[in-house]
């Protein structure tokens, strides 16, 4: 049997506690065009809502776009999944549209909402995180003095 190389599982580690804190995967890896997928995120209770995952996913843009040289960075979930739609626009993925009965998951047809980022984007969107992500943007209880949507709009990303 040959290894596959799609997808890609990547470990998520918390800084703080040095434990494993989620995964997330590099999917649909379409190096011929400079295309992939981030999917089967799973983020747990150490960074889940907090600001490690966010940094996870600006790493892994950071990677596709400054490591790889990829052009297109996309997002797609079940569109019934407001949480994931809402994380894909705070991120700063722009809505594509819906692929209507895009798949069949046990036994229903489901409709797939589709999201990308792309490389014209990433260089005011990549401001916008390391914005977001400096610890000056933190109290001294880790709460966030201002959202990432708000430095998203200040460097129109």
């Amino acid at each position: 049997a040959e290894a596959s190389e799609d997808p890609l599982f990547f470990t998520v580690i918390d800084k703080a506690s040095g434990k494993i804190a989620g995964r997330q995967t590099l999917m649909r890896i379409d190096a011929a065009n400079g295309v992939g997928e981030i999917g089967n995120i799973y983020w747990g209770p150490l960074i889940s809502r907090k600001p490690a995952a966010t940094e996870a996913q600006f790493l892994f843009a950071k990677y596709l776009f400054d490591d790889l040289g990829y052009r297109r960075y996309e997002w797609k979930c079940n569109n019934r999944n407001e949480p994931s739609k809402r994380a894909a626009e705070r991120f700063g993925f722009k809505f594509e549209g819906i692929f209507r009965q895009h798949l069949v998951v046990k036994g229903e047809n489901r409709d797939t909402a589709w999201y990308s980022i792309i490389d014209k984007e990433w260089p005011a969107l990549r401001k916008a995180y390391e914005g977001w992500l400096d610890p000056a943007n933190f109290d001294d209880e880790g709460g966030q003095k201002r959202r990432l949507e708000d430095f998203r709009a200040d460097f129109g990303a």
